[in-house]
């Protein structure tokens, strides 16, 4: 735990007078909950002030991101989310409002609930997900971690039964990783990268 709290110390996200907003960014299975529960322990440990956000919590309807027409690896990068409203009504608001309001996913009803939830005066603000360093989000981050991680070793970390569908993964997920990595660098453009 003492090494997580030196990293945010390392990286200034430990002023008492302001909020910082954190991203742990990583490609799927990478390790990202795993850090943020660590970070969360640490935190909590020191009695410091924060609030955790999950991105895949904001994903869109299954019908705003199947079978739309488009090629799928462009469905899970640019739809999956609904990039100009998180940015708008998410991220933007994060350093200045006292509490947000979003729409929380539910997978089994495919659709939305919505929840406010309320922000620390100042402390820490983690987002962790995916694509965090596209053109649209990076800016709102204070500093990012990025979690690196080989393919085959995330693709193993998946359930024997997600294994299955390979295709899947082959067409709409690593399509949309090289596509990530190739435009974006997020090893090298994240202020941290971790190997995990």
């Amino acid at each position: 735990m003492n090494s997580y709290m030196d990293l945010l110390r390392n990286m200034g996200a430990q002023h008492d007078d302001s909020r910082f907003l954190l991203g742990i960014d990583g490609l799927s299975r990478s390790g990202k909950t795993t850090v943020v529960q660590q970070l969360r322990f640490a935190l909590e440990k020191e009695d410091r002030p924060f609030q955790i956000f999950h991105l895949d919590d904001f994903i869109v309807e299954r019908a705003r991101r199947y079978y739309t027409g488009s090629e799928e690896w462009h469905e899970y990068f640019h739809l999956q989310w609904d990039v100009d409203w998180l940015s708008n009504h998410f991220f933007k608001k994060l350093k200045r409002v006292e509490q947000v309001t979003l729409p929380f996913y539910d997978g089994a009803k495919d659709n939305h609930e919505k929840r406010t939830i309320p922000l620390p005066k100042e402390g820490l603000i983690i987002i962790e997900g995916v694509f965090l360093q596209r053109e649209e989000w990076k800016h709102f981050f204070d500093k990012i971690i990025y979690l690196d991680c080989p393919r085959e070793t995330r693709f193993n970390r998946e359930s024997n039964e997600t294994k299955k569908n390979r295709s899947k993964f082959e067409n709409r997920y690593w399509k949309a990783e090289d596509y990530y990595i190739n435009r974006y660098h997020p090893a090298e453009s994240a202020d941290i990268m971790i190997t995990s």
